[in-house]
C-alpha cells in the first residue's frame, strides 16, 4: 500500500484506486436516493388527493347507481379504513373577465371524504372544505375549491367568484345543441399539494352539487377507498372485484399511475448501472496497482517463499490488499454519499411543471446501500485476481534475482 520502499504515505495508484470507489459508492448512493426520494415524494403527493383504489363500473355511462349498497360491502372487508361515493366531470372555468381554463371536477363527500379517504385537509392554504358558500344562494350556485395555481391562471382569491361551464348539453330540434349552460361558484378555499396537474387543473366541490352539475341525478362516477396499506392495495382490489362482481372493477394508485413510476423504476435501474461503471474503472485501477506492486516487490515474493511462504499465502497478501483498498474505499464513499444526501435533501428546487414535484428529495434505503456496499467490495475483491495469480505463480529463485 505504502508503495515504494521507505516510505510512509500510500501510494499514488493506491489513493487513486481507493479515490476511484470512494466516488462510485457515493454516486450510486446519491442517484438511488434520489429516485427513491423521487417515487415516494410523488406517492405522497399523489395520494394526499387520490385515494388508494377506486371502485368503477364498466360501460359507456361510467356511473354507479346503486353505489349505498355497493358502499356497505366495500366498507365490510377487513382492509379496508375508509370509502366515499365520487363524482368526476371536466369543465371549463372562467374569472370575472372571462379567461378560460380547462379543469377537473371531482365531487367529494365533506368530511370522510376530504379527511379520511384522502388527506386532502392537509392541503389547504386558504379557506376550508367545508363547501359553505357567503354569498347568498341568489347570487351563487355552489361553493368550490381550487388550487393555487389555477387561482393564479384566473386571478383569483378566496371569496371570489368563478363560472363554470356545465358539460351536459341537450339537443335542441331548431340549432342542434343548446347554448352551454354556466354555474357561479364561489371560491371557498384555496389548497396546494406541490402536484402541479392538482393544483393547476382540479376544481373540487362537495358530492350532491357535484352530482347536479354533472347532471347524474342520484349517481356516482365511483367510490373511493382507503386500505390500511397502500402497499398491498392489490389484494383488496382483486377481493372487492370478487365480491362486488360484474360490471364492478377496482383500479389501485399504482394502476392509475403506472406509467410515471415504471419510467421512475427503469430511470433509477438505468442510472444504477450507469454510475456501476466508475467502480468498474476502480477496478482497472486496482488491477494496474497490484500489477505495479508485483513489478516492485518480486524480489521481497522471492524472499518470502524461500522462507516457506506458500503460493497461497502469497495469494493472500494481494487478496487482503484489493480487500483494503475496497473497504477503504467503499467505507469512505458511504460516509460522504450519506452526508451529501443529508444535505442536498429536499435544498434543491427544481420546475414543477416539469418534474411535477417543486424539489428535489433524497431517501437513502437501507436494502441499496447493502447492495451498494456488496458490490463494490466484490468489484475490488475480483479485480485483484490477475495480480494475484502471477505474483503466487513467481519461482523463488527468479523472483530473487529480480532487479
Amino acid at each position: 500500500l505504502r508503495g515504494q520502499r521507505g516510505t510512509r504515505n500510500a501510494s499514488l495508484q493506491t489513493v487513486i484506486a481507493i479515490g476511484s470507489i470512494t466516488l462510485g459508492v457515493t454516486a450510486l448512493i446519491i442517484v438511488l436516493g434520489v429516485m427513491n426520494g423521487l417515487r415516494n415524494d410523488l406517492r405522497d403527493r399523489i395520494l394526499v388527493a387520490s385515494p388508494h383504489l377506486r371502485v368503477q363500473a364498466h360501460g359507456t355511462a361510467l356511473r354507479i347507481d346503486d353505489w349505498q349498497a355497493q358502499l356497505r360491502l366495500i366498507r365490510e372487508d377487513p382492509d379496508v379504513v375508509a370509502a366515499a361515493p365520487e363524482v368526476s366531470a371536466q369543465s371549463i372555468a372562467m374569472n370575472a373577465a372571462g379567461f378560460p381554463e380547462g379543469v377537473f371536477v371531482s365531487g367529494l363527500e365533506p368530511g370522510e371524504g376530504t379527511g379520511t379517504v384522502v388527506h386532502f385537509d392537509s392541503a389547504m392554504k386558504q379557506g376550508d372544505l367545508r363547501f359553505k358558500p357567503t354569498l347568498p344562494p341568489a347570487e351563487v350556485d355552489g361553493a368550490i375549491v381550487i388550487g393555487d395555481r389555477l387561482a393564479d391562471h384566473l386571478s383569483v382569491s378566496n371569496g371570489d367568484v368563478v363560472d363554470m361551464i356545465v358539460p351536459t348539453i341537450k339537443r335542441n330540434r331548431t340549432t342542434g345543441f343548446d347554448p352551454p349552460r354556466t354555474w357561479s361558484m364561489q371560491v371557498t378555499g384555496i389548497f396546494t399539494t406541490g402536484m402541479y396537474i392538482y393544483d393547476n387543473s382540479y376544481v373540487f366541490m362537495d358530492r350532491q352539487t357535484a352530482q347536479r352539475f354533472a347532471g347524474i341525478d342520484s349517481a356516482v362516477s365511483d367510490i373511493a377507498v382507503r386500505v390500511r396499506d397502500p402497499w398491498k392495495v392489490a389484494r383488496v382490489a382483486a377481493r372487492l372485484e370478487q365480491r362486488l362482481g360484474f360490471p364492478y372493477l377496482a383500479q389501485t394508485w399504482q394502476e392509475q399511475n403506472s406509467a410515471l413510476f415504471s419510467a421512475l423504476q427503469l430511470e433509477k435501474l438505468a442510472m444504477g448501472l450507469v454510475i456501476f461503471f466508475i467502480m468498474v474503472v476502480a477496478a482497472f485501477n486496482i488491477v494496474g496497482t497490484l500489477t505495479m506492486v508485483v513489478a516492485f516487490k518480486t524480489r521481497e515474493i522471492g524472499i518470502l517463499q524461500a522462507m516457506g511462504l506458500p503460493s497461497r499465502g502469497v495469494a493472500r497478501i494481494f487478496l487482503a490488499q484489493g480487500a483494503i483498498v475496497g473497504l477503504v474505499g467503499t467505507g469512505l464513499g458511504l460516509l460522504l454519499g450519506l452526508v451529501l444526501a443529508f444535505v442536498v435533501d429536499k435544498r434543491i428546487h427544481i420546475n414543477s411543471e416539469i418534474y411535477f414535484i417543486d424539489r428535489l428529495p433524497v431517501h437513502v434505503e437501507a436494502l441499496d446501500v447493502l447492495v451498494v456496499v456488496i458490490a463494490s467490495i466484490a468489484v475490488a475483491v475480483l479485480a485483484t485476481i490477475p495480480s494475484t495469480r502471477r505474483a503466487s505463480q513467481l519461482v523463488p529463485v527468479e523472483a530473487i534475482r529480480a532487479e
